[in-house]
């Protein structure tokens, strides 16, 4: 071969090596776009095939329109007609109060969530969602309920239905809470808003001195990493929650709990599962939310890593999904870890190097 010919050919193959990595991620998501597009019922909604409470399809339909429409058009095309008819699906679903998850007055489907993800895809489809926001406000522990600034649940959300009145909580978390917060800023509510008053008061609570988050102030069981004396510790989906929860609020992402909360993420960070979980009673956790601290950490950092993409594209199934083999967060359900998949690997590449 002419010497001439060596550097071209040098390039050539670098080139198709760049090529190839980049494209990875891209393909592994289009197929992951498309599975969850073949999974849309005729009514415009989708449905659990394995959990019966999720079988409605009222918080399993935000959840999933939400990842999709963070899908680049340029790497899938919703089908025709489909995004119609899921936001559709949406809207029958939605009552008379604004909450979507409620339309079994007898088994209530995650109101909370249900709604704030139903605001987020509305909004990321050029919609309103306002009666939505109005009712998530009306969810929001307060002094209108009884609820003092001293109490452990105060500026959280919960599971949602019917306001909590102090002293009794029920389920409250940074998970919920960041997801009502994100809705409100989705639908444009100003950092100065009282309902992000109220939250930074819970959320800061759950900071830990390391930076790192832990999971609630409330139902003290569920703060999966255990503790260390009265500390609780942090974890990844916990610490991502926190971040995002943060942002959401206004805070500005040069802010000392920002970056402190990001440090520790990316000190901690694996590609394969969540972080944070010490000792055998604890380790099931890194896997059982494996594809949630994906899509949440991915969004925390504002962007998936090389090495979160190459385990997320080995991973997925010949039919374009994922499922988890763990089912400590329902990731068992093809739809719930596709969901988060396809939601990580909508963001670009990052090396998280600056944290």
């Amino acid at each position: 071969m002419p010497r001439a010919c060596v550097p071209a050919l040098v390039l050539l193959l670098a080139s198709a090596c760049t090529f190839q990595q980049e494209e990875a991620p891209d393909a592994a998501l289009r197929r992951g776009c498309q599975y969850l597009w073949s999974q849309q019922g005729q009514d415009g909604g989708w449905h659990s095939r394995t959990y019966g409470l999720l079988k409605s399809g009222q918080s399993l339909t935000g959840f999933v329109l939400n990842a999709l429409l963070q899908v680049p058009r340029q790497t899938c095309q919703p089908p025709a007609g489909g995004l119609d008819r899921a936001l559709a699906f949406l809207e029958r679903n939605t009552n008379a109060e604004g909450a979507v998850g409620k339309m079994d007055p007898l088994l209530y489907d995650y109101p909370n969530y249900a709604t704030a993800l139903a605001v987020q895809a509305l909004r990321r489809a050029g919609r309103s969602g306002e009666a939505l926001v109005a009712w998530l406000r009306t969810q929001q522990f307060t002094e209108e309920h009884g609820w003092q600034r001293g109490d452990a649940a105060y500026g959280a959300w919960g599971m949602g239905g019917e306001p909590r009145i102090a002293p009794n909580a029920g389920h409250v978390d940074l998970s919920m809470t960041r997801h009502a917060l994100q809705a409100l800023a989705a639908a444009g509510v100003p950092a100065s808003d009282p309902a992000f008053t109220r939250a930074r008061v819970f959320v800061e609570r759950c900071q830990n001195p390391d930076g790192g988050f832990f999971f609630s102030t409330v139902v003290l069981d569920a703060n999966k990493a255990g503790q260390d004396g009265s500390q609780y510790r942090s974890y990844g989906t916990a610490t991502a929650d926190g971040i995002l929860a943060l942002l959401a609020m206004g805070t500005p992402a040069d802010s000392d709990r920002v970056r402190s909360a990001r440090r520790w993420l990316a000190a901690n960070d694996q590609p394969d599962g969540a972080p944070g979980f010490i000792g055998p009673a604890y380790r099931r956790w890194t896997a059982g939310l494996r594809f949630y601290y994906a899509a949440a950490s991915a969004e925390a950092f504002g962007g998936v890593s090389p090495k979160l993409a190459a385990s997320l594209e080995a991973s997925e199934r010949s039919d374009g999904g994922w499922r988890n083999v763990e089912n400590l967060v329902k990731e068992d359900d093809p739809l719930i870890a596709t969901g988060f998949a396809v939601a990580a690997l909508s963001k670009p590449l990052s090396t998280h190097s600056e944290w």
